[in-house]
């Protein structure tokens, strides 16, 4: 099995122009399956493929089920699976024991965000010393919260990415492989100047914006940490990832009047329904929009 996961992952990459993050999960997600059917075989040997059925992708739902993984997660992994039978069956003609199986309910849980005065104490908490990185860091929250990206596209950004004169950042082969120009907002560039003004090592057109202090690309996890650091800093005690920050973005666009195909567009998401779940965050505002604007409320 290990041999057709890596040969399926290849082809995700490479034929199906799938972002190398999607390719890496899929194949982390069917190796945990392959690690289930050789615990419930109690097997030394390899999982054949060819001789998966349709109750062994049951039996490894129920197992992740009843360990209390998320419906979402539950969902990936089954998402994942019946990808690669149907890539194996579109290949070689190969029997898909996955075809007739359903995906769980997802699970529709509404993100933590800030509000607007917290993401500005997030933002404006001064850090101790007046180094370079808590110049980037803020930097990093800043474009973040301006531009609503992923942090795996915050990483991923060149200085040749963002057009100062324009005040755009062009977002290259986001989820799905697809590039996005991204608005971003004077503060932001403002934070970025400053960063690359300080850099300890010299920035290039063709170098990354976000480094660590030796010059080298800076992580997700890196980000995920300093966040966490300046979570605590500004006193606010809301869990926020840098994920959470794009749920902030898109919000409070929604709640300053901004349309949901024009977040649409900025969050470079496939689908409108992806989108639309941020309406739900929108009921209070609406509310009181409602209560305060209408002769009847």
């Amino acid at each position: 099995m290990v041999d057709e996961v890596e040969a399926f992952a290849s082809a995700l990459s490479k034929a199906l122009g799938a972002a190398p993050n999607t390719a890496l999960n899929y194949r982390r997600d069917l190796m945990d399956f392959r690690r289930f059917l050789l615990d419930r075989a109690k097997a030394q040997g390899e999982v054949v493929p060819g001789e998966i059925s349709a109750d062994d992708i049951r039996g490894y739902l129920g197992d992740l089920m009843d360990r209390r993984r998320r419906p979402a997660t539950v969902q990936r992994r089954l998402f994942a699976i019946k990808a690669f039978f149907r890539w194996r069956e579109q290949a070689a003609g190969a029997l898909n024991p996955a075809r007739a199986i359903h995906s769980p309910r997802s699970e529709r849980r509404l993100p933590a965000i800030l509000q607007q005065d917290e993401v500005r104490r997030l933002i404006e908490t001064e850090m101790r010393g007046l180094t370079p990185a808590r110049f980037r860091d803020r930097a990093i929250i800043e474009t973040l919260y301006s531009c609503g990206l992923r942090v795996s596209e915050l990483c991923s950004l060149d200085w040749r990415d963002i057009d100062w004169e324009l005040g755009m950042v062009m977002v290259r082969r986001g989820k799905g492989n697809k590039d996005r120009l991204v608005p971003i907002g004077e503060p932001a560039l403002a934070a970025l100047a400053e960063w690359r003004r300080l850099m300890p090592i010299a920035w290039e057109p063709n170098g990354p914006v976000i480094t660590n202090l030796r010059g080298g690309r800076l992580t997700t996890r890196a980000v995920e940490a300093l966040l966490v650091r300046r979570l605590q800093a500004a006193g606010l005690r809301t869990p926020i990832t840098p994920h959470g920050l794009r749920h902030c973005f898109a919000t409070h666009m929604l709640n300053n009047g901004a349309d949901l195909r024009s977040i649409q567009e900025m969050l470079g998401h496939a689908s409108l329904a992806t989108t639309q779940r941020y309406t739900h965050l929108n009921v209070a505002h609406l509310k009181e929009v409602y209560r305060r604007a209408h002769p009847r409320a």
